[in-house]
């Protein structure tokens, strides 16, 4: 579930078509480090809240989420999910690489999509995990706007990777 354009903002780094200030980096940047260790309890938080998206994983469907919440399993996807936001957020502290994000994308997108995630829980899956930073973030709201954001870039690349439309490098 290395859940989650191009890349927590190429559009935003390369493009300049969502620009970052730097309190806006910095927010992104510290609320990231202050949640990034605890990705068990945040794909548990996303499971509890859509448990239709638990199911798109074979080794979770159809498990009672407090059963699995302690194995291996769920740690090692937890790990997948916080390397893929971990890669992602040099992005728009303008370090970008437009071919590893395009590939971390793609890679997203393919694997999910052939587990019939859909566009509609990739979407539940950025409501909870913004809600979680909200919850677990003593910044708040204040960072949830800015990640909201960057999750607009991601998306829309992630929307077009679902599509099968791939991004030029120019």
């Amino acid at each position: 579930m290395k859940f989650l354009v191009l890349a927590l903002c190429i559009v935003g780094a390369s493009c300049d078509l969502i620009p970052f200030s730097t309190d806006q980096t910095n927010k992104i940047r510290e609320s990231w480090n202050q949640i990034k260790n605890n990705g068990v309890d945040i794909l548990y938080y996303i499971f509890k809240e859509n448990p239709d998206i638990q199911d798109k994983f074979p080794q979770f469907a159809g498990k009672d989420l407090d059963s699995i919440k302690d194995t291996s399993d769920f740690s090692k996807h937890a790990s997948n999910v916080i390397r893929f936001f971990s890669e992602l957020i040099p992005i728009i502290e303008g370090k970008p690489n437009v071919a590893s994000s395009k590939f971390l994308i793609d890679n997203l997108a393919g694997t999910h999509k052939a587990r019939g995630v859909t566009k509609d829980q990739f979407n539940k899956f950025r409501a909870s995990l913004t809600n979680y930073i909200e919850d677990n973030v003593p910044l708040g709201k204040n960072v949830s706007a800015v990640w909201q954001k960057a999750l607009d870039g991601v998306y829309s690349y992630l929307y077009l990777a679902l599509d099968g439309n791939s991004f030029k490098l120019w």
